[in-house]
């Protein structure tokens, strides 16, 4: 009996944990840091304009927006997890092709 309590408990630890997990946007944050010391690379060895800066820098203040109202009931469902991804997407490849466009300032 006790074993099997044992096991019971470590079975709901588990899903509980994996639960808090998926609720969260740690991958989100992890994705969005990078792209911003992407932006401020560009910026610091001239491979981005100003212009190009300031239009990265708001399309990731609009994923930003977007997260906090995913966020906003508490849990973030995995469409809004999807789009959140997709969106992260199209600005890591909007940053590479910024950064290697020829350009610079």
């Amino acid at each position: 009996m006790r074993k099997l309590f044992s096991i019971l408990l470590l079975a709901a630890l588990a899903v509980a944990t994996a639960s808090a997990t998926l609720a969260g946007t740690r991958g989100i944050d992890a994705r969005e840091r990078h792209q911003q010391y992407r932006i401020r690379e560009g910026i610091r060895d001239g491979q981005l304009t100003r212009r190009e800066a300031e239009r990265l820098e708001a399309q990731q203040a609009r994923i930003r927006v977007d997260e906090r109202f995913a966020k906003a009931d508490g849990h973030v469902s995995y469409r809004e997890r999807r789009r959140l991804d997709r969106e992260l997407d199209r600005a890591s490849r909007d940053i590479y092709r910024q950064k290697h466009d020829g350009q610079s300032r």
